[in-house]
C-alpha cells in the first residue's frame, strides 16, 4: 500500500520554470499552484498579462492533488440549513455559484482538450439513518421550487440500480455534479498556463510579503519579484499572513483507493457509478476510478495529516468500505493518503482583498470545483472588474481561540462520532 495519493501517482510529469529565469517584475504573482492559482494564471496569462506562479512544493502537491476527485454542485451540509443560516437569496446565489463552478471545469477540460476522464455522474448524498430521510425530503421540496428542479429523492427501494449495499434509507440525487482524475486535470492546467506565457517556478516559497506603493514587493530565496498584484491561493498554508492563518483550521481528510476490480464486481457495488456521499456528521465519500478501483475517503482520524494518522485512517477506511459493502471482506488498497482541508468556521469559501492583496481560500472540501471557478472570477477582479466575485462583502470571522483550537480536534471529533450514533 503506498502512501501516496493515486492521483499524483497517476498523474504526468510536469517539468515547471527554471529559477533561472525568475523575473525580478510581473503584472501578476500567484502564490499557491492549486486549481485555485493555476485557474486564475490561465485567465490572466491569455488576457495578456504577465503572470509568475511560486509555490512551496509542486503544482497540486496539496489539496488539489488530494482530494476525491467528486466535480460536485450542492452546497455543503443542506439547503435548507444554508436558507435558514444565510438568508433564501443568499443560499440561491451560492448556490447557482455551485453550478457554475462544475461548469466551469468542464469549459476548461474541453477548450484545453486536457484527458482527465472528465464525466458528468450525478452526486447521490445517501441516509445512513432512517431518520435523516426526513431531512433529505424537505430539502429536494426546496430545491425543486427554489434552484434545482432536477434534484430527486430515491427511496430506499430505487436504490438497487445505484448501490450494491444495504446500509442506507434511501438519498437524494443531485445530476448536475461530475468526477474526473485531479492529477491528470491539474497537470494539463499547469501546462495551458504555461502554454499562456505563463510561469510556473515549483518548490519555490514565499518568504516575504511587503506593500510599497502601488507595488508588492515577493521574497523568495530565489529572488525578488516586484508585482503589479498578489493572489494568495494558499488553502492551509501556515507561511501567510496571519490574517489567513487566523481563519483557516486544517482539517485532515483521508482517501484509500483499492485494487482494481473486475467489471462485474463493480457493476455490483456501484451500478449507477455516481459520486456518493453520506449523511453523518463524520461521513465517507466514495466513487468508482476510470481504471475500476474503489476510492473511499472520509474523516477517518480527526487529526491533521501525517504519516501515523494516514495509516491508521486506511484501516479505518478499510473497516468502513467493509461495513458500507459486506460483499468486499478481503479488499486489497494499493494507495492511502491525506490532506489537509482548508475549513472555515461555517464551511464556506471566501474570496477578496486585504491590505492590497487579493486572496482566495477556504474551500472547506468542497474545493475541487470551486477553487477552479473561484480562480477566474479572482482573475477578472484582478483585470478590474470588482463584481465579478461573487463571494464579495462576506464576513469572514477568525476561528475562535486560534492556536489550541487544532488541538482539540481529536475531541471534536469524539463528539461528531458520539452525535453519529445517537441520531
Amino acid at each position: 500500500m503506498k502512501l501516496t495519493s493515486y492521483w499524483l501517482d497517476t498523474a504526468p510529469a510536469f517539468v515547471g520554470t527554471s529559477h533561472a529565469a525568475l523575473p525580478g517584475k510581473a503584472d501578476v504573482v500567484v502564490i499557491g499552484a492549486g486549481f485555485s492559482g493555476l485557474s486564475a494564471a490561465l485567465r490572466l496569462a491569455r488576457s495578456g498579462a504577465s503572470v509568475v506562479v511560486i509555490d512551496r512544493g509542486p503544482v497540486i502537491g496539496e489539496a488539489s492533488g488530494r482530494n476525491g476527485g467528486h466535480v460536485n454542485n450542492g452546497l455543503a451540509g443542506n439547503y435548507g440549513m444554508a436558507c435558514g443560516k444565510l438568508g433564501e437569496a443568499t443560499a440561491a446565489r451560492l448556490y447557482e455559484v455551485f453550478n457554475q463552478a462544475v461548469n466551469t471545469v468542464e469549459t476548461i477540460v474541453t477548450e484545453n482538450a486536457i484527458d482527465c476522464s472528465f464525466r458528468r455522474c450525478g452526486k447521490l448524498k445517501l441516509a445512513s439513518r432512517a431518520q435523516h430521510m426526513d431531512v433529505l425530503r424537505a430539502d429536494q421540496a426546496r430545491l425543486a421550487l427554489q434552484v434545482d428542479p432536477d434534484a430527486r429523492i430515491l427511496e430506499a427501494g430505487e436504490l438497487g440500480g445505484e448501490i450494491g449495499s444495504s446500509q442506507f434509507f434511501g438519498g437524494l440525487l443531485y445530476p448536475h455534479s461530475a468526477q474526473m482524475h485531479v492529477g491528470r486535470f491539474g497537470i494539463g492546467l499547469a501546462q495551458a498556463v504555461l502554454g499562456a506565457g505563463g510561469r510556473i517556478f515549483e518548490n519555490t516559497p514565499m518568504t516575504g510579503l511587503r506593500r510599497e506603493g502601488r507595488v508588492t514587493r515577493v521574497t523568495t530565496p530565489y529572488g525578488v519579484i516586484e508585482a503589479g498584484a498578489v493572489l494568495m491561493a494558499t488553502g492551509i498554508s501556515r507561511n501567510g499572513p496571519s490574517f489567513f492563518r487566523r481563519r483557516i483550521m486544517p482539517v485532515g481528510s483521508f482517501i484509500v483507493a483499492t485494487e482494481p476490480l473486475d467489471v462485474t464486481t463493480i457493476t455490483g457495488l456501484m451500478p449507477g457509478h455516481r459520486n456518493v456521499v453520506t449523511t453523518q456528521n463524520i461521513h465517507n465519500y466514495f466513487r468508482v476510478s476510470a481504471d475500476n478501483r474503489l476510492i473511499f475517503g472520509g474523516r477517518a482520524c480527526f487529526s491533521k495529516s501525517d504519516r501515523k494518522s494516514d495509516i491508521r485512517s486506511g484501516e479505518m477506511l478499510r473497516d468502513a468500505i467493509r461495513a458500507t459493502f459486506p460483499q468486499l471482506p478481503d479488499i486489497r488498497l494499493d494507495y492511502c493518503w491525506g490532506g489537509d482541508v482548508d475549513m472555515t468556521v461555517d464551511r464556506l469559501p471566501r474570496a477578496g482583498e486585504w491590505n492590497g492583496v487579493f486572496y482566495t481560500m477556504g474551500y472547506s472540501g468542497h474545493g475541487t470545483q470551486m477553487s477552479v471557478y473561484m480562480g477566474q472570477r479572482m482573475a477578472d477582479v484582478i483585470a478590474g472588474h470588482p463584481e465579478a466575485n461573487p463571494l464579495r462583502g462576506m464576513s469572514w470571522p477568525p476561528i475562535p481561540m486560534y492556536g489550541v483550537a487544532e488541538h482539540f480536534l481529536p475531541v471534536v471529533g469524539a463528539y461528531y462520532r458520539l452525535k453519529d450514533y445517537l441520531t
